[in-house]
């Protein structure tokens, strides 16, 4: 699957999860934003479902299971180089509720930790990265689910 310059748009998913108030972020070991902090996830395999896919990736990156709640929101990511499509994802993000496991940065991953919402700022996230933590902090609060 070639995720520069691909012939179509990639799924891929992630999990906003909220523990105890505070927020999972991850930094990226690779591009696309090689070194910034975001939310985990990653791509779809095929022949997975998207909730499947957001177990396996989060497991992957940070050793947590999760359970995908709610679909948060579903969103194109493109970059481009020129006039040329770098990168294209539809990207659909989940509200999870940690179920066990100990944080612990993995795979492409470079760093891993729990941020409070007010903390959130000092990690300089992309505008959708932090408005899509920020509606799962709403849900949380809303379903009040344990972990808000």
């Amino acid at each position: 699957m070639r995720r520069t310059y691909p012939r179509n748009p990639l799924v891929g998913v992630g999990g906003v999860v909220i523990d105890r108030g505070r927020a999972l972020l991850i930094r990226r070991g690779s591009e696309p934003l090689k070194g910034e902090w975001s939310i985990p996830g990653g791509m779809v395999e095929l022949g997975e479902e998207l909730a499947e896919g957001v177990r396996r990736e989060l497991k992957e990156e940070t050793g947590l299971d999760v359970e995908p709640i709610e679909c948060i929101l579903v969103f194109d990511r493109i970059m481009k180089e020129g006039e040329r499509v770098k990168y294209h994802f539809v990207i659909a993000d989940y509200l999870c509720r940690r179920k066990r496991g100990r944080l612990r940065p993995a795979s492409d991953v470079t760093d891993a930790r729990w941020v409070r919402r007010e903390d959130l700022p000092q990690y300089h996230l992309t505008d959708m990265a932090m408005a899509v933590i920020l509606k799962a902090f709403a849900m949380m609060k809303k379903r009040r689910l344990p972990g808000e």
